[in-house]
């Protein structure tokens, strides 16, 4: 099996606000369902902010990994600002605070803001290799660092990111939100980036 990794293409959005809301353990859903109307598709509010050209979600921000025509798999990344103030907290929605928290504890660090593989095509090494992208691109952008959040209850993840040398450097409790996967906490990871 051949895999392309490329940047994303608007026409991606809508498999990618689904792998968005996979990596991102239901909260992107979740948001979504706040802002839609009764008869919408909360999915579908998803596939037009990621089709945005601005913000953390735009598909601007995305790597696909292509078999073929299917996208098996997606890295959204991005450098962090630096300094990083997220702003009034107030503002934001609690089941976002502690991932926000977290953020802005590695300023102008290359920040792993979601990666995921489509379940069709999981155990052949898509992960790594978009992992491995994010490298890539934090080394194209003079990063000294990689960033990242994971639910310490999703132990396969946390395991794939220490076998990767990503560390735990912080930790803030999860906020439960409706179908929330995870109790526990949201764990920071920290890599030094090769240069």
């Amino acid at each position: 099996m051949k895999i392309l990794i490329r940047r994303a293409k608007v026409e991606d959005s809508p498999k990618l606000a689904e792998l968005m809301n996979l990596a991102g353990e239901g909260i992107p859903a979740y948001l979504w369902e706040q802002m839609a109307a009764s008869d919408e598709d909360p999915m579908a509010i998803g596939a037009r902010r990621v089709a945005r050209t601005e913000g953390g979600f735009s598909y601007t921000n995305a790597y696909v990994a292509s078999c073929g025509d299917a996208i098996a798999g997606m890295l959204l990344g991005y450098k962090l600002p630096d300094p990083h103030d997220p702003g009034p907290m107030e503002e934001v929605p609690s089941v976002v605070r502690p991932l926000m928290e977290l953020e802005s504890l590695v300023p102008g660090s290359w920040y792993v803001n979601a990666v995921a593989t489509d379940s069709t095509y999981r155990g052949q090494g898509i992960g790594s290799k978009l992992m491995e992208r994010a490298e890539q691109l934090a080394a194209y952008s003079n990063t000294a660092t990689l960033s990242l959040i994971v639910a310490e209850e999703n132990t396969s993840a946390m395991t794939f990111y220490e076998n990767l040398g990503y560390q735990v450097i912080e930790r803030r409790q999860i906020v439960h939100y409706p179908g929330c996967p995870h109790t526990g906490d949201w764990i920071l990871m920290k890599k030094e980036a090769v240069t």
